[in-house]
């Protein structure tokens, strides 16, 4: 059985990006984009809202890039080898190999998934990351939390939802960028 887990880089008042959606401070060194590459290993599914989906097929070219570092070329390898499932209404079409559209989440079919993986999931885009953890199906929080204050944005956790989580690891960065890895109590 898989374990469907929530990863970001966020800011220390919560936010994966800011009021008008940049995410530019949250740009990881070579250290800290290491230690991503090295937890997404172990992801077989990656799913995704369109929004999100639309930000991550760029690894599906990073190789292509001139000059792309060693840390960047990896994680594009973890991405592209992994299968891709993008929950969205208005999304017509896929442009990346290992990729379908699913038009509406359904927690049953996503916590039968769950069931049927001898790898884990990766969940991305926090509308749906949201809707995940409202029906209890996020195993693991991985939380990059970065030394910014931005006042405002996209929250990593939903409103209104409450879950008992347990600290099972962490780790600080040169940076200042502080790992927490969570498992949920449910």
């Amino acid at each position: 059985m898989g374990r469907l887990n929530y990863t970001g880089i966020v800011s220390l008042d919560g936010y994966i990006n800011d009021a008008a959606g940049n995410f530019d401070w949250a740009a990881p060194d070579e250290e800290v984009h290491a230690f991503i590459n090295d937890l997404e290993r172990s992801a077989g599914t990656y799913l995704y809202g369109r929004r999100m989906y639309e930000v991550m097929k760029f690894w599906q070219t990073v190789p292509e890039q001139p000059d792309e570092s060693a840390v960047m070329i990896d994680f594009a390898e973890v991405w592209r080898a992994a299968e891709k499932i993008v929950f969205s209404t208005s999304l017509e079409a896929v442009d990346t190999p290992r990729t379908r559209i699913e038009r509406t989440f359904d927690p049953y079919a996503v916590a039968r998934l769950k069931a049927d993986q001898e790898r884990d999931l990766s969940i991305g885009g926090a509308t749906l990351a949201a809707t995940a953890i409202a029906a209890g199906l996020v195993d693991e929080f991985h939380l990059f939390l970065t030394p910014v204050i931005v006042g405002g944005g996209t929250p990593f956790f939903p409103d209104g939802v409450k879950a008992g989580l347990r600290l099972e690891d962490e780790r600080r960065f040169a940076s200042g960028i502080v790992y927490l890895r969570y498992t949920s109590q449910v």
